[in-house]
């Protein structure tokens, strides 16, 4: 049993800016959720990570498949974030309906379109990390793309970041 108060932790941790992204995974049950637990951890071999909560319906997705989409959000997605953080959204298939995705070249799992970067990923192993489950995975494919921003996590809320533009005269 933890002596630290769970809200208090959730307000503490939440003084760390995070990205947003949105984990996906294709057949055989398309499922998408807005996730800020991801990191890189190698370049080489290349490997990322994510963290899932052993209650959300992604993790089971991730136990019994080895393929996963990651799309980092712009600063203009907000809409996406909230769609895949709404626990009362359509399942399965009928989720996508709603935002504008494409398939990834190698595995076929739905990507966001309009995001900052995206990634094929293959599992490549999986970590206890208490009520969560680490999933490391191996890069497959990578797409990234300019944008005027990106949009962050802090506090609780969702927050546009643009990088300043400086002019160059001569």
């Amino acid at each position: 049993m933890s002596a630290l108060d769970p809200a208090r932790l959730r307000r503490a941790l939440g003084a760390y800016a995070t990205g947003v992204t949105v984990v996906t995974a294709g057949r055989p049950r398309p499922h998408g959720m807005t996730a800020n637990s991801f990191t890189s951890v190698s370049l080489d071999p290349p490997l990322i990570l994510v963290c899932v909560g052993r209650g959300a319906n992604m993790h089971r997705n991730l136990l019994t498949g080895d393929q996963f989409g990651v799309s980092v959000l712009g600063a203009g997605q907000q809409a996406v974030a909230r769609h895949f953080a709404d626990p009362a959204r359509a399942l399965g298939a009928a989720q996508f309906d709603a935002v504008d995705w494409h398939p990834g070249v190698l595995t076929g799992v739905p990507l966001i379109t309009g995001a900052l970067a995206g990634f094929e990923c293959e599992v490549w192993r999986r970590y206890d990390g208490g009520d969560h489950t680490i999933f490391t995975a191996r890069l497959l494919s990578m797409a990234r793309r300019d944008d005027d921003g990106a949009l962050l996590f802090f506090d609780g809320r969702f927050h546009p970041l643009r990088p300043e533009r400086t002019e160059v005269t001569a």
